[in-house]
């Protein structure tokens, strides 16, 4: 996928908690996730200016919907700066906006993929607010679906934004729920790679909802050392299950079974990926898998590359 980050370019390290972690209370920092918190520090006006521009270009590129037509318009968000995440989030958006036939209604947010610096925007709470809301307006709400995939570190609060030590945030799945409902995208499919992710299955789930995650509610999931092309559940579900033409409850059921065998082989706590699939979803999912491409072969190093040195995913 990547090849090994040249000398001159070294990603952002992460040197200081975030800062609304330990500083707070646990009723605190809950909350503030609700409110998609955001911290960024040290930013220069350049900086600053590099990310509009970044933001608006993905923003202009999110085309209209077909009339008549059932369009996927995929959204890939890596939420951490360290690289696993820039590289899955990339191949990610690749293998999904070509089987939902999503070119030109796709947008990826990710930093580095351990290259270079990233031309990506950030995937910050704020920036995926805005991404959220353009899709929204593009969508026809009542027949197209929204293909939403998030990898990053998590926590029981929900996911985590960390941009090095420059920024910092949440998204709660209250907050979640909240941005998807009030812009009215109701027909849903949302896949969460992070620990503890499963804390988005209960108030997500909807007739026209579908929602796989990593791991259950107080389970962590594995693979996200920052030298990986892949957490496991990205190595399974987008690397190979996606990847086959097989309509998505298939794809599910053999990543997770993947991922399980995965884990037993290395005597690791099992993750408990976490699937729901509503009634009406059923019926958007047929639609958008009726012509699905050929298989294409995986890419990057197997997540399973580094199980001899495989430390817990939770942060």
């Amino acid at each position: 996928m990547a090849a090994p980050a040249p000398a001159q370019y070294s990603p952002p390290q992460h040197t200081q908690p975030p800062p609304f972690l330990g500083t707070t209370s646990a009723q605190e920092t809950a909350r503030l996730a609700d409110l998609g918190v955001e911290i960024e520090r040290g930013r220069t006006a350049a900086d600053m200016l590099a990310e509009h521009r970044k933001l608006a270009r993905a923003l202009s590129a999110i085309g209209p919907q077909r009339k008549g037509v059932v369009d996927a318009y995929v959204v890939v968000v890596g939420l951490d700066s360290d690289p696993v995440f820039g590289r899955e989030a990339r191949e990610a958006g690749r293998v999904l906006t070509r089987r939902y036939g999503a070119t030109g209604r796709s947008v990826v947010l990710a930093a580095s993929d351990g290259r270079a610096e990233s031309d990506l925007p950030r995937g910050s709470p704020a920036n995926i607010a805005a991404i959220l809301a353009r899709v929204a307006e593009q969508m026809d709400r009542a027949e197209d679906v929204l293909i939403l995939y998030t990898t990053s570190h998590g926590a029981p609060i929900g996911i985590v934004y960390n941009d090095g030590d420059a920024g910092f945030g949440a998204i709660s799945p209250s907050r979640l729920w909240s941005l998807l409902t009030t812009l009215g995208i109701r027909n849903r499919l949302v896949l969460v790679s992070a620990c503890y992710s499963g804390v988005f299955v209960p108030i997500l789930a909807s007739p026209t909802t579908a929602i796989l995650t990593a791991s259950s509610a107080d389970r962590t999931s594995f693979g996200c050392q920052a030298d990986n092309d892949w957490t496991f559940f990205g190595d399974a579900l987008i690397n190979h299950a996606l990847r086959a033409p097989e309509p998505f409850a298939v794809a599910a059921a053999a990543a997770t079974r993947t991922i399980g065998d995965w884990e037993a082989s290395a005597a690791l706590t099992p993750s408990q990926p976490q699937v729901s699939i509503g009634a009406e979803a059923i019926t958007w999912l047929a639609a958008i898998e009726r012509r699905l491409p050929p298989k294409t072969p995986g890419v990057g190093r197997p997540a399973t590359s580094s199980l001899s040195a495989l430390p817990h995913r939770s942060k």
